[in-house]
């Protein structure tokens, strides 16, 4: 027994190469068996769904398997493969990460949240409508992770300086009433002693009880207010980061797939449009996310939770303690003057690109015969500025180095230093990855093929497809990289939608929002992991939590799709850009 033990334990340690090499010899006779270029393509991407969802190697270096596969398989040649791995969507989410470095680098958002919270106060309910406000609207430009990781610790400061506060209170409450109540307190003692003798030997017995019981009821209650803190700070990023279109990573995953697949659809999903249609549902998600933690941790008494009248000493006390951490950022610097700038007039420049309801400034200069400007042009056009805005107005006093010597000339706002240690380059890759897959599924007659096995669906209504997929993709996403699912599921949902005649963004919008609603376990995001190891969790206390968000979340999404978004996208017809496919040779 001993010895099997053993051998089980030296698998699991082993599992990542074990996974790696028996996994192409499991698959190896679907194209044996079946000599065709679907069953290629299909073993192909069968290899990096099952490498991608165990993650046994990097999710980018999977990403890079299509390099290798599709040429030596015979699916296209090695040149088209890797003209996909940096399209324009690519730019744009180069771009967009530019410039949520450098407000980062600033410490411009860190300036937001802590003005936000000192405006919204410290009332437990007023606490959990700041971070979530704040949380969300962060992670909208900046990463999911980032928002978490930075808004967090200040969190649980405040929480911290809640709890020191009312058990000095405490404290002091138990002080006064032992001096008033002396006598008292020994009539109470002599009558204990003839029922509990046992409890005799302690003359301040009932004092330490009654000490230990406050003092166990304060620690409860942070305890459980903690937990709800931290779960609504890393839920109300991942809910944020689905109003942008450079939010999070599945949201470009879709507008890289709609322009792969649809060629000529008119740039359907432009960074306007996509706000139009996520932004009320991200609001309404998280006004109902706001009311379930509520509940779960605060519970039903909002008059109690609110607050009424003047503000506590632990209120004033909390307060102080973001007051603190709001000064340490100093004065406000040229720098952070001049990144908000061009933060504002990037998101100026993308709403007005192509705003649908009239001909958007890109539309009148530039696009007049072909979509010339896109909203990866203007990414890099203003991410570009920030190497060249010095950090300090000219001719002031730029300080001293570390050395001691006299700085002569002011470093820019971004310098690449800086950006090479925070760009995450690998998901330049993974994008990458999810297109070369597309491709190839097109290539291949793949996606036809698995398009016509698929149309039996078209019997049944539209909005049970979209709400079925919607839970399957969120089911999935728990175990599985958001980027990773939507990268595989996206180009199956095209080819689906294609062939029962449906519109595309029926069945691709729902599902891409989907893959970011996943709350329900630690290790399904980088926002949930941070939350667990900081906010004291258990597993089933983000399952409970997360289930019925998950819930509200595929609700919120097909209400928006089947009311405001049918309108938008015109949803009732299918498109003629959606007749044809981009085919590769």
């Amino acid at each position: 027994m001993y010895n099997w033990e053993r051998v089980l334990h030296l698998l699991w340690h082993h599992r990542n190469y074990i996974i790696i090499i028996v996994t192409p010899l499991v698959f190896l006779p679907l194209p044996l068996v079946y000599p065709s270029s679907e069953a290629r393509c299909g073993y192909a991407i069968i290899l990096m769904a099952l490498y991608w969802c165990t993650e046994c190697m990097p999710l980018a270096v999977t990403a890079l398997l299509p390099v290798i596969l599709f040429p030596m398989m015979g699916i296209m040649k090695g040149g088209d493969v890797s003209i996909e791995y940096l399209k324009d969507s690519n730019m744009l989410f180069i771009g967009g990460l530019l410039v949520a470095i450098a407000v980062e680098h600033w410490n411009l958002h860190k300036r937001i949240a802590l003005r936000v919270l000192l405006l919204v106060g410290v009332r437990p309910s007023l606490l959990m409508i700041g971070f979530m406000s704040v949380s969300a609207f962060l992670s909208m430009w900046i990463s999911n992770t980032a928002t978490t990781a930075m808004m967090l610790p200040i969190a649980h400061a405040v929480l911290q300086q809640l709890k020191d506060t009312e058990t000095q209170a405490n404290e002091r409450d138990l002080q006064i009433q032992d001096a008033d109540n002396h006598a008292f307190e020994l009539e109470v003692q002599t009558k204990l002693e003839t029922i509990h003798e046992r409890d005799t030997q302690d003359p301040v017995y009932v004092h330490d009880t009654q000490r230990e019981f406050r003092e166990k009821s304060i620690e409860a209650k942070y305890d459980l207010l903690t937990k709800g803190m931290s779960l609504s700070v890393c839920y109300s990023a991942s809910i944020g980061g689905t109003a942008t279109l450079t939010g999070t990573t599945p949201n470009l995953i879709l507008k890289g797939q709609m322009d792969e697949i649809f060629p000529n659809n008119t740039d359907v999903i432009n960074f306007a449009s996509w706000f139009g249609f996520c932004f009320p549902s991200m609001v309404l998600m998280l006004v109902l996310a706001w009311f379930w933690l509520h509940f779960m941790f605060l519970g039903f008494n909002l008059k109690k939770s609110f607050g009424c009248g003047e503000k506590s000493e632990s209120d004033r006390a909390a307060y102080t303690v973001m007051k603190v951490e709001y000064k340490k950022l100093g004065r406000i610097k040229f720098a952070e003057v001049a990144v908000l700038v061009l933060f504002i007039l990037l998101v100026l420049l993308w709403f007005t690109r192509e705003p649908g309801f009239m001909p958007g400034w890109a539309t009148v200069l530039f696009n007049k015969d072909a979509a010339f400007v896109t909203d990866g042009t203007v990414a890099i056009l203003m991410s570009s500025l920030f190497f060249v805005i010095p950090s300090q107005l000219p001719f002031s006093n730029y300080g001293y180095t570390n050395e001691g010597k006299r700085i002569k000339a002011p470093p820019a706002l971004l310098t690449w230093n800086v950006v090479h240690e925070r760009m995450p380059w690998n998901i330049v890759l993974l994008l990458g990855g999810g297109f070369a897959l597309a491709a190839g599924s097109e290539a291949s007659n793949l996606s036809k093929w698995l398009g016509e096995n698929l149309s039996p669906l078209q019997n049944i209504p539209p909005f049970a497809i979209s709400l079925v997929l919607s839970l399957l993709i969120a089911t999935f996403t728990e175990c599985s990289s958001n980027t990773a699912t939507t990268t595989l599921f996206l180009p199956i949902l095209a080819s689906m939608a294609q062939n029962i005649k449906l519109h595309p963004l029926y069945v691709m919008l729902p599902c891409t929002i989907a893959a970011s609603l996943a709350f329900m376990l630690p290790v399904a995001t980088p926002p949930n992991a941070i939350a667990f190891s900081f906010g004291n969790l258990k597993v089933l206390d983000m399952v409970k939590a997360g289930f019925m968000l998950n819930i509200i979340g595929i609700l919120c999404i097909n209400l928006a799709i089947n009311t405001w978004g049918r309108a938008m996208f015109n949803l009732d017809t299918f498109p003629d850009w959606a007749n044809t496919t981009n085919s590769k040779p």
